[in-house]
């Protein structure tokens, strides 16, 4: 497998080389050029193994969910990219409605892949499909506490956690994407009464990533704080001291089981709309929801397999239980991005 972190040119300019000196046979050669914003070590072995399942070498090129789209937007047709994998819905829902990429019909896939995890079926078949899922969690800090104060997301806004909260940008993808659902939940008015009171309850501006709100959780920074469940099953399997120190002095639920349910976002992939092996990007695609590829989503990265009935063997995953998730359709999450930027603008959440 060939990667190139930020820069298309190197790979396509040595394949090119490659083909012209090494002739027909190596012309031969089956290639699918993904595009990627998943930066996970263990995701190596889910493209080593399609390569050694399939014979067709990954070509991979890396960045963010935002400069994945910005590249494919920006190449236009002259796009080398077959498949596209990125890690918010919202984010795929946008380049579905922008084009970028082209519905596949696959018969592997819409029996594996629930129908609220894809893309809308344009009658040609769907846009994208999400192979793994991860929770919007509450975690909070069990000695100060109490797991009634924290188990519904509109409580981070409750008076009794005045000064106690702590979470990354509200502009994230990820805390768009819950409060895109909450907007549909609670309408405009309340959700930005909310958040406002989300503001006031903070215990510092907004910093860091979801690993850092765990941990200042546990140093008694704040008390309360939002992360992707991922992160959090990713301390509890580890075997670093600090990390499991962590782990004992803080709770983690679920919110909202008694009504609408946890919010879940979706890492996904699709075609790209230029792709030139199409072929063997459906391949790849039909591939991610095999048995075994889920298995590495679930035990890998401590993500939730999006194929039902996939046996668990992690661990942390097994020791948060199941739970309700909400039914938010990812189209509606995704349109109302920009009024939850909107309100986020004018309560002062950075």
């Amino acid at each position: 497998m060939t990667r190139s972190p930020r820069n298309l040119a190197a790979p396509i300019a040595a394949l090119a080389l490659a083909l012209s000196v090494a002739g027909p046979a190596a012309a031969q050669e089956k290639v699918l050029n993904l595009y990627s914003a998943r930066h996970y070590q263990t995701d190596e072995a889910l493209y080593q193994n399609f390569t050694k399942a399939t014979g067709i070498r990954i070509n991979r090129v890396d960045a963010d969910d935002a400069g994945v789209l910005a590249r494919l937007k920006s190449e236009g047709a002259a796009s080398p990219a077959d498949v596209i994998l990125l890690v918010d819905a919202a984010r795929l829902w946008r380049a579905e409605v922008d084009g970028l990429f082209q519905p596949v019909r696959s018969r592997i896939l819409e029996e594996r892949i629930p129908a609220q995890l894809r893309g809308k079926d344009s009658g040609q078949g769907s846009a994208w499909f999400g192979f793994s899922t991860r929770a919007r969690m509450i975690v909070y800090d069990k000695a100060r506490v109490p797991k009634t104060d924290v188990d519904q997301y509109e409580k981070l806004a409750a008076p009794v956690n005045k000064g106690r909260v702590c979470t990354r940008s509200g502009s994230h993808p990820y805390n768009l994407s819950l409060f895109g659902a909450m907007l549909e939940h609670l309408g405009p008015e309340k959700t930005e009464t909310w958040l406002k009171g989300v503001v006031d309850n903070m215990a510092r501006a907004p910093k860091g990533g979801d690993t850092d709100q765990i941990k200042a959780v546990a140093s008694g920074e704040c008390a309360v704080a939002v992360t992707n469940s991922y992160y959090l099953a990713r301390m509890m399997r580890s075997q670093a001291p600090a990390d499991r120190e962590v782990v004992e002095k803080i709770g983690a639920v679920f919110p909202n089981q008694a009504d609408h349910g946890t919010h879940v976002n979706v890492a996904g992939g699709a075609v790209a709309r230029h792709a030139r092996n199409r072929d063997a990007a459906v391949q790849f695609l039909e591939y991610l929801s095999s048995t075994e590829a889920q298995g590495y989503f679930a035990d890998g990265n401590n993500e939730w397999p999006a194929v039902i009935g996939t046996q668990l063997v992690n661990p942390a995953l097994k020791a948060l239980g199941s739970f309700k998730t909400e039914t938010v359709p990812i189209s509606v999450i995704g349109m109302n991005q920009v009024k939850v930027q909107q309100i986020l603008d004018r309560v002062g959440y950075k």
